[in-house]
């Protein structure tokens, strides 16, 4: 689902324009936040980073926004013993000009993938189920499916064609977006097309790998996932603000998202989109406070044993310079997390252990800009700054 990048930086002028095409689809559910406090005095500590570099973040994340026509923005850094900075710049909404604030929820596509395969390792912690085990002791009618592991699954490295790549696909979500897709359904858009390649021969990203493990945590463990992944990953994590959808339902408050990924190649509001399609591998909704502690959660391995996060953590090269995948996670830059792409939003969720620091970053559009996600941008300029000696530089596509 990939424009090219000359559609892309049009949109992104379209953006800036503050022009969205109007869309057709319902307005989704509204879920209220629960009505305490949502946010510990620790999650945004008074403390900066000191009056220079602050101004340097303000001013470098300021220009990636404008340049890139990204809507609002979203960012969180801590670093221990020096300080923090959490700010939020921009609107929520192009068309009533609201301004972006930290305590909006976001849906965060491809970090969904970080919860989906801790609950799978959880699995292996019990006992219940191997990372060399084939998917065919679970799923039937895997192409190739008694030689593709549950590991190459989660490492992306199966071979197995991408669904989201099928034009069939492309043409059925972006001309129904509020459609509902179930698991069975986005896999057959990918098992009729031929594997790319040979079980564990090479990386490649493909959500058709997560919809897999998804749907493996579920037989093995007897619940829905969104039920597992409550019990076993979000409730011992103190997640209180995250959730997997069962639709197009959005906890209040959100900004608005804008996308380009449309049949006509226009700019559109996805709030209400139905992500349904994206479910294991894409369809969580956080919320800043959440992210960070799940992305030390990620790096550390707090949920899982010592020895199920070293695999983990062995990241093999992917092709693009300086990122390594390991099992739904990369690390770029010493930095270690995810980030996500889905039609309106995008989400980066990384810690640095060498400083225990962590950064997110939350914005309202996947537009394209300078041929990049252009979360990755922001990721890039604030880590230049920041931490110049571990920059992230993550081109691992979020889709």
């Amino acid at each position: 689902m990939r424009r090219t990048p000359s559609r892309r930086l049009l949109a992104a002028a379209l953006l800036a324009a503050s022009v969205p095409a109007p869309t057709a689809v319902a307005p989704a559910a509204v879920v209220h936040a629960v009505s305490i406090d949502r946010y510990d005095k620790g999650d945004f500590p008074p403390d900066g980073l000191g009056p220079e570099l602050t101004s340097r973040l303000d001013r470098a994340i300021e220009d990636v926004r404008r340049q890139a026509g990204i809507p609002g923005v979203v960012v969180g850094l801590w670093m221990p013993g020096k300080g923090s900075y959490v700010r939020a710049t921009g609107v929520a909404d192009t068309v009533t000009r609201r301004p972006m604030t930290t305590d909006v929820f976001t849906r965060i596509g491809s970090e969904t993938k970080t919860f989906t395969v801790t609950a799978l390792l959880e699995l292996v912690d019990d006992r219940r189920i191997g990372l060399d085990d084939p998917i065919s002791k679970y799923i039937d009618g895997v192409p190739c499916g008694d030689r593709i592991t549950l590991r190459q699954l989660a490492g992306m490295r199966s071979g197995l064609f991408p669904y989201t790549a099928d034009p069939d696909f492309v043409r059925a979500l972006e001309g129904d977006p509020s459609r509902s897709f179930t698991p069975q359904e986005v896999l057959a858009y990918g098992f009729r097309h031929d594997n790319t390649f040979g079980p564990g021969e090479m990386f490649q990203y493909s959500n058709t790998n997560l919809v897999l493990l998804g749907l493996v945590v579920e037989k093995v463990s007897g619940l829905g996932l969104a039920d597992f992944i409550h019990r076993r990953v979000l409730r011992p994590a103190h997640l209180r603000h995250t959730l997997l959808p069962r639709g197009a339902e959005f906890p209040e408050p959100h900004a608005h998202g804008y996308t380009d990924q449309t049949l006509g190649g226009e700019v559109a509001d996805t709030t209400d989109w139905n992500p349904s399609w994206a479910w294991a591998a894409g369809a969580m909704i956080s919320d800043l406070r959440d992210l960070r502690r799940w992305a030390e959660v990620v790096a550390t391995g707090t949920l899982l044993s010592p020895e199920t996060q070293r695999e983990r953590l062995e990241v093999l090269p992917t092709g693009f310079p300086g990122t390594g995948y390991g099992l739904g996670v990369f690390e770029t830059g010493g930095w270690i997390g995810h980030n996500g792409s889905i039609p309106g939003y995008e989400t980066v969720a990384v810690h640095l252990p060498s400083q225990r620091a962590t950064l997110v970053i939350m914005i309202n559009t996947d537009v394209f800009a300078q041929g990049q996600e252009p979360s990755t941008l922001l990721a890039r300029a604030i880590t230049g700054i920041a931490t110049p000696d571990n920059v992230y530089d993550g081109q691992v596509p979020p889709r």
